[in-house]
């Protein structure tokens, strides 16, 4: 027997006897049971959701802002009217449906104390306002979308 036909016997499709658990032989698509079935959750984030928390935290200088990871990260920022207090936002975007429980918002206080920064408790309906903020932005921008 030749070393070619040696070859081509090793790479045969009936060697299952070894018990080996062959990977699904999918050539093209998704593993749907992943991800529930839904193919529409794959990856990326709700554009509405996206667009509504960059108009909504505008009023601070971002970090980083990544579109497709859906997170925003702010830098400090210090209201003219709370000198002695500043604020730092993370927002993410958890999901591709436009849903309440679609975004999580993340306020972090500090208070200067003897000229250090120190962190501080946050009002309880903060980061739940902001929400609230960026969801009625998100639904009006969606609104604005099919009125045309």
């Amino acid at each position: 027997m030749s070393a070619f036909s040696l070859g081509l016997t090793a790479c045969s499709k009936d060697k299952k006897e070894d018990n080996l658990a062959f990977p699904d032989q999918r050539l093209v698509g998704v593993d749907r049971s992943a991800t529930g079935g839904d193919d529409s959750l794959q990856g990326g984030v709700n554009a509405y959701l996206w667009r509504a928390s960059v108009d909504t935290l505008a009023f601070m200088p971002f970090i980083s802002a990544d579109a497709v990871g859906g997170t925003i990260v702010t830098d400090w920022y210090q209201p003219v009217a709370a000198n002695p207090e500043r604020f730092q936002i993370i927002c993410a975007i958890l999901d591709r449906r436009l849903r309440s429980d679609s975004i999580s918002v993340v306020v972090h206080r500090q208070v200067k104390e003897n000229g250090q920064w120190v962190d501080a408790p946050v009002s309880p309906n903060t980061a739940s306002d902001i929400t609230s903020k960026i969801q009625v932005r998100a639904r009006e921008l969606r609104a604005d979308k099919y009125k045309k």
